[in-house]
């Protein structure tokens, strides 16, 4: 009996957990990740993903598609966790979306965000069925990574490149929180 009590108390709090991790990540239908790799949300189709994307409020978002095989992504990654830190407590929210292979989520995705403590959202999609959705997230977007989206209501930006310092992406960044 205390077994099964404990279970349902380990579940309800992983679940109320998840909830708080993507409550601001849940597109107006209600629809959120399929599933879960630790504390890491998973989208298996960019449909589902969409409209978390395309939120319409007076918040700064900086989306960046990387992965972890992508060493250009590596290398700028320190620029989004400084960003992050730097804005906490302001309207500014940054979205790490991995473009990992599904079987590398537990492998590569998880210890890569749970070494670094990643504090800036992380999340998966692993549609990779590309040529439906790229160039919905820009018509600019050749599929290379990094790619970077910053967007405030109806203002978008994308960068289809690295940065080369926390210095541009912070000016970027200052733009759109300035509107």
């Amino acid at each position: 009996m205390r077994k099964t009590i404990f279970w349902i108390f380990l579940l309800s709090a992983f679940s109320v957990h998840a909830q708080d991790t993507i409550g601001s990540m849940t597109p107006k239908g209600g629809q959120i990740a399929q599933r879960f790799v630790g504390h890491i949300p998973v989208f298996e189709k960019y449909d589902v993903l969409e409209p978390v994307l395309n939120v319409d409020n007076d918040t700064t978002y900086i989306i960046n598609f990387w992965a972890t095989w992508c060493a250009p992504c590596i290398k700028e990654m320190p620029y989004f966790e400084q960003l992050h830190r730097a804005y906490q407590g302001q309207k500014v929210k940054v979205i790490l979306v991995s473009l990992d292979f599904s079987r590398q989520l537990e492998s590569k995705l998880l210890p890569f965000v749970t070494d670094r403590k990643l504090e800036p959202e992380v999340i998966a999609l692993i549609d990779h069925d590309y040529n439906s959705w790229i160039d919905r997230v820009s018509p600019e977007w050749s599929g290379a990574l990094p790619v970077t989206l910053i967007r405030k209501g109806a203002q978008r930006q994308i960068v289809l490149e690295e940065f080369s310092s926390y210095e541009e992406l912070e000016n970027i960044v200052k733009s759109f929180v300035n509107l």
